[in-house]
């Protein structure tokens, strides 16, 4: 099973690089037909991952992915399925 992995740490304090990364992941994954991609916000205070599910449940691009999983293990991870 193929997967991608967008780690968010470096581009914390940049909310316009943050919308283009996901957007570039989320279109990478449905052209190359990609079942899981792991987005890492970090534990932090949770702002970048409440950052990470609001744009993840925007209706254009919730309709590219088959759904979301947050880990329960560590906080700081979020996986989106896609079913292509």
């Amino acid at each position: 099973m193929a997967k991608l992995k967008l780690d968010l740490h470096d581009i914390c304090k940049n909310g316009s690089l943050i919308e283009s990364e996901l957007n570039r992941i989320i279109f990478e994954a449905v052209e190359k037909k990609i079942a899981l991609v792991e987005i890492i916000p970090g534990k932090g205070s949770g702002q970048l991952k409440k950052t990470v599910l609001r744009f993840l449940n925007r209706t254009d691009i919730k309709k590219l992915y088959h759904r979301i999983e947050k880990d329960r293990d560590n906080f700081g991870r979020v996986f989106v399925h896609f079913k292509h």
